[in-house]
């Protein structure tokens, strides 16, 4: 019997809806893919392959997002791929600012579902938070998030897009490697990635190809709360860095706050992180943790994360995230002072465990925080429509 918070990833949410326009939309196929779409639209083959490079690069190397501005493709031409096909981007129903610099966009798909993305810059660094779904299943008891209902997972083309969007905002075309303000991704907006494996992996490609968007994947990291049986295929097939959201050391208290522990427990998520295909000291498990006063901050929960770092033998980091308050929220975040003795027990162990700097907190960007505008600004209209108070 399924468990509560923990649906199987075969219970799939719903498809998008087909596109009003009917066209096909060429971001997010692959080198193959958009090929064999130029075919079945009526090119000869040795054209499609032709135009298929020409398409890729202005797509993934020039930023385009129409096809008027592909200028070594004929002018007779270019109409017809307007009737075809389309270039899409999210809809942008708000950018917002914070003091901090952090960027956060409200997105709408092209069916009218809203979902967010986060850009975080630093001195020597910015990173990119992207999501994968539109709302959450896991219904973590600390994460903002996980108490939005799940719609449906993201496409490779929206997942892929949420980069380019964010290059359109920076200024970062044509793509090039040197002088980029976004240099990182974390797979860790709305939704949990292993349970929207494949167009995950469909679209990380994409940003990891050479000739694509350019990113290397020791850049990229997905946050997972611990789908046990997709975690090795993700080192497989994908080979990004993994953060793993641990959040507790027993099981009580991370069956209360992560219930999908109740399906995957800890040891068996931990044996998994073991098994991870390409961790090593070089490029370390990252394990995030949720400081929560009273519930999984004391002395012994310390020293426990650590023996069970050694036990299982895990080139392993731990990022301790002070809690992030939302309104309704039953947990309260821990105390300065017992963070930073949190802190200590495990670096003197040996194993790095800094406190995450909260970000983006006065725009409801912080980690934890991705669904406030999107859900309120969705309930809010139908009754601003009806006359009604908002």
């Amino acid at each position: 019997m399924p468990i509560a918070g923990a649906i199987d990833p075969v219970t799939v949410p719903r498809a998008p809806m087909p596109r009003a326009d009917g066209k096909v939309e060429l971001v997010g196929l692959t080198k193959d893919q958009l090929r064999t779409a130029l075919e079945t639209a009526g090119l000869e083959p040795k054209q499609a392959k032709l135009r298929s490079k020409q398409l890729w690069h202005w797509i993934y190397n020039r930023g385009a997002t129409g096809f008027a501005q592909m200028t070594d493709i004929a002018k007779a031409q270019r109409p017809w791929l307007e009737k075809k096909f389309t270039l899409s981007r999210p809809e942008v129903v708000e950018a917002q600012v914070s003091s901090d610099g952090t960027r956060k966009w409200l997105l709408r798909t092209h069916d009218g579902n809203d979902f967010e993305m986060v850009f975080i810059p630093d001195a020597d660094r910015g990173t990119l938070c992207v999501s994968s779904q539109v709302g959450c299943t896991l219904n973590c008891r600390f994460c903002h998030t996980g108490t939005m209902r799940l719609v449906r997972n993201l496409e490779p083309s929206e997942i892929v897009a949420q980069v380019m969007l964010a290059r359109d905002a920076l200024g970062e075309w044509p793509s090039q490697p040197e002088g980029r303000m976004l240099t990182n991704i974390v797979m860790m907006g709305m939704g949990e990635p292993l349970y929207n494996f494949d167009n995950v992996r469909d679209a990380l490609k994409i940003v990891m190809d050479g000739d694509g968007l350019g990113l290397s994947k020791r850049r990229i990291t997905l946050s997972t709360s611990g789908v046990v049986p997709m975690m090795e295929r993700c080192g497989a097939e994908i080979g990004v860095n993994l953060a793993v959201s641990l959040h507790a050391v027993t099981k009580e208290v991370r069956d209360e706050i992560v219930p999908l522990n109740r399906k995957y427990g800890i040891e068996q998520l931990l044996q998994a992180c073991a098994d991870y295909p390409g961790a090593n000291n070089a490029r370390r498990i990252t394990f995030e943790y949720v400081m929560l006063k009273d519930k999984n901050d004391s002395n012994a929960d310390a020293r426990e994360l650590v023996r069970l770092i050694r036990q299982y033998k895990l080139p392993a980091k731990v990022n301790l995230i002070p809690f992030n308050p939302w309104p309704g929220a039953e947990y309260e975040c821990s105390e300065p002072d017992r963070i930073r003795s949190f802190s200590n027990i495990v670096f003197e162990a040996g194993i790095s465990a800094p406190v995450r700097t909260p970000r983006g907190r006065d725009i409801d960007a912080a980690c934890g925080q991705l669904k406030t505008a999107a859900e309120k600004k969705s309930r809010a209209q139908p009754d601003r429509e009806a006359g009604a108070p908002a």
